[in-house]
């Protein structure tokens, strides 16, 4: 039977990056650029209108399968509208372990969710030239829906794509002998159906939090 290369391309390509990603770490098994970061516990509980109404704990079995080297994860209330956030972000520290972030789109359905929709946000963050690119993600679980918002960060770099993101690796473990990243999400409830309402309320939300969790990550 002939392949079919066009349906083969993705798993091909995840393949190439493995692999590139496998020379890399091996090659620069010597020594790592290992950056400081603050820790994510002193993230700020209020930004703009948004305050911490809930701080969530990871249970040690979680934190064992995440291998995150460090957390965080809260729900914010916007003080103005009563609209709710949750904010979710772990960081690696460097991936050369086998340390990489779980995708959402892979967790969310372990967790009961059932996938609506997904495409991208193009966000505008003050301050930048250009808007930030992220995944936009509608789940489903009974008769709750949710929109999930998540990318992959690092060095001021914002990517959706998990292939863009696993190249990104290999670059800048060639650049600058570093592979950190972190992965952050943001989840908010639709009401009553109204998808746009619920995007207004990430992108509101996003956009509090972006600089300072930009000046928390390392650069």
């Amino acid at each position: 039977m002939p392949i079919n290369w066009k349906q083969q391309r993705p798993a091909f390509l995840a393949a190439t990056l493995l692999l590139a990603q496998g020379g890399v770490f091996y090659t620069l098994s010597h020594g790592e650029a290992v950056p400081l970061a603050r820790p994510l516990s002193e993230f700020p509980t209020r930004l703009n209108n948004w305050n911490v109404i809930e701080e969530g704990v990871i249970d040690q079995e979680s934190r064992d399968l995440l291998r995150a080297d460090d957390y965080l994860t809260r729900v914010y209330a916007d003080r103005a509208t009563g609209q709710e956030a949750n904010l979710y972000v772990a960081f690696f520290k460097t991936q050369q372990t086998g340390q990489t972030p779980h995708s959402p789109k892979n967790c969310l359905p372990g967790n009961g969710w059932v996938p609506s929709a997904s495409g991208t946000l193009d966000v505008p963050i003050p301050g930048r030239s250009a808007p930030v690119r992220v995944n936009e993600y509608l789940v489903v679980k009974g008769n709750t829906k949710a929109l999930v918002l998540y990318w992959y960060q690092s060095h001021g770099r914002v990517v959706a794509s998990e292939y863009s993101a696993k190249a990104w690796v290999v670059v800048d473990s060639f650049r600058y002998h570093r592979s950190d990243t972190a992965l952050v999400r943001v989840v908010v409830a639709v009401p009553d159906g109204d998808e746009q309402a619920a995007a207004r309320t990430a992108t509101r939300f996003v956009q509090a939090f972006f600089q300072p969790l930009a000046h928390t990550l390392p650069t």
